[in-house]
């Protein structure tokens, strides 16, 4: 692979405050630069944005090799990719970190220097497609199906994730498991108590980290909160302010939750978030379905307790670091999550035990340790 240039479609990583797939990409190609083999390369594929946008990647992404700046945005290069047009120039490795990707027919076993890689972060627009936008599930499904028959490989981010999808995609053996990590920006910051105050963060809370859909259970968190067994703690939410806030809204409404206990703090900046991760008494994850599940891992990074659903990708990635409350009875499922939260917040001692295994298990993930697998499978192919 000497020589070789890899080529990555950098998805939605131009953005001023990138979502969780342009974070991933973000911090993936940094550390593809840092363990490319000797002589190869990385170079980024983007969409058509505005001028600031490619100077903003090239300075997150020193040591990039080149840019290859498409015609077309984001949503037509999404159109065109989905019906098989708008083939790149030149030939060679191809690693998109999410389904945004050119794939097309071609001949790897005579031309190996062509490959094209694609990560689909979970199953949901297959399992529980009811619980993402219609269009964002389509388009998400007929990538799939693209990449059944074209890509060379498929990145997943759990074990659980390849299962699921397995069940709905013929991929063979070409899934390969590589997970990402906490991002490197996440850090405590000196002033702490400064950003805190500036938030005006209740002294105890229980935190719950958008997006706030069906598919992240928080109909289910906000009807726990105001269960007579509930903890007489404030319910934080981080990231309410970003995307469709209709299932949000409708649940804080149906479930008459006090104002008192609920705080919406939008987006927020990464240590913004960190001080609210390490301040707050437990994290909740309800999901129904996850892929990476990383603001398990963010939270217990920073010594965070996690309480979460039995989803499998949560059982996964948490392991024995979190507490595990079971979905299997939906209708009690409200009752069980809110006892759980009471009692882990009345136990000091537990919270310090999740604490250490927390920060234990969140060692077992790192970018560098991705980034030498994606290198390793595009060696591999």
């Amino acid at each position: 692979m000497s020589g070789a240039t890899l080529r990555v479609v950098l998805d939605q990583v131009a953005s001023p405050a990138p979502n969780g797939v342009g974070r991933y990409g973000l911090e993936l190609v940094r550390q593809l630069i840092a363990t490319a083999p000797r002589g190869c390369l990385v170079s980024g594929i983007v969409p058509s944005s505005p001028e600031a946008e490619y100077a903003r990647i090239t300075e997150s992404l020193p040591g990039l090799a080149g840019l290859y700046k498409s015609a077309l945005d984001r949503s037509q290069l999404a159109a065109a990719w989905q019906h098989g047009f708008t083939r790149l120039p030149g030939s060679g490795m191809i690693h998109a970190p999410s389904l945004l990707a050119p794939l097309y027919r071609h001949d790897r076993f005579s031309a190996p220097e062509e490959q094209i890689v694609v990560t689909i972060h979970d199953a949901v627009p297959w399992t529980h497609p009811e619980a993402m936008p219609a269009r964002a599930a389509s388009w998400a499904r007929a990538m799939g199906r693209r990449a059944e028959r074209y890509a060379d490989a498929v990145v997943v981010p759990t074990h659980a994730v390849a299962e699921q999808l397995s069940t709905v995609l013929d991929l063979g053996d070409r899934i390969r498991v590589i997970a990402g990590a906490v991002s490197t920006s996440l850090v405590l910051p000196d002033d702490a108590d400064a950003v805190a105050d500036s938030l005006s963060l209740p002294e105890r809370y229980v935190l719950a980290v958008g997006p706030f859909t069906a598919r992240t259970g928080i109909r289910d968190l906000v009807w726990a909160m105001v269960d007579l067994h509930a903890p007489a703690v404030p319910l934080v939410l981080v990231g309410a302010g970003a995307g469709p806030r209709d299932e949000l809204e409708s649940v804080l409404q149906d479930a008459r939750i006090p104002d008192d206990r609920v705080v919406e703090l939008g987006a927020l900046s990464d240590a913004e978030l960190a001080v609210v991760y390490q301040r707050a008494h437990a994290l909740v994850m309800p999901s129904i379905a996850e892929g990476l599940a990383l603001p398990a891992l963010e939270a217990m990074s920073l010594g965070t307790p996690v309480v979460h659903s039995d989803a499998p990708t949560l059982l996964e990635v948490a392991a024995d670091a979190g507490l595990v409350v079971p979905r299997s009875d939906a209708s009690t499922f409200p009752r069980r999550l809110a006892e759980t939260l009471r009692d882990l917040l009345s136990d000091d001692a537990q919270r310090q035990e999740l604490a250490w295994r927390g920060r234990d298990r969140a060692k077992a993930f790192t970018w560098r340790d991705a980034a030498e697998k994606t290198w390793q499978l595009h060696s591999d192919l």
